[in-house]
């Protein structure tokens, strides 16, 4: 069974900085992007940072500058560096897997994370 397990989350206060991990484990399809998404209380989930086999990186213009996208080389892990983290960066992250090399939506993700919380504090 394919699944995405994460790790990192937890309670931080503003300005401070965390990193969340994801490794893929089990036999699966052919990963060639690897993301998060975020979903807050009473919002739509959004993207946060996707990064394809490539090497190109997306990012949702909230975290853009703040947040950092990496990957394991040769590995179905992703990780994400966030920095000066703020109050509305409060919610659950997803991590997300797509076979699509330049997937177009959450809709294009094929698996998905259970998520895990983060909290910002002031």
């Amino acid at each position: 069974q394919v699944r995405l397990v994460e790790s990192g989350g937890g309670l931080v206060q503003t300005g401070g900085s965390l990193r969340l991990s994801c490794t893929a484990s089990g036999s699966m399809f052919s990963i060639n992007t690897m993301g998060w998404y975020r979903q807050a209380p009473g919002k739509e989930r959004e993207l946060v940072a996707a990064l394809t086999n490539s090497g190109r990186r997306a990012y949702g213009d909230s975290v853009r500058g703040r947040f950092a996208i990496s990957r394991d080389k040769g590995e179905n892990a992703v990780s994400l560096q966030m920095d000066r983290l703020e109050l509305e960066d409060t919610a659950v992250y997803f991590c997300a897997a797509s076979a699509d090399p330049d997937p177009e939506g959450e809709w294009a993700y094929d698996l998905w994370g259970q998520g895990t919380q983060v909290t910002v504090s002031s």
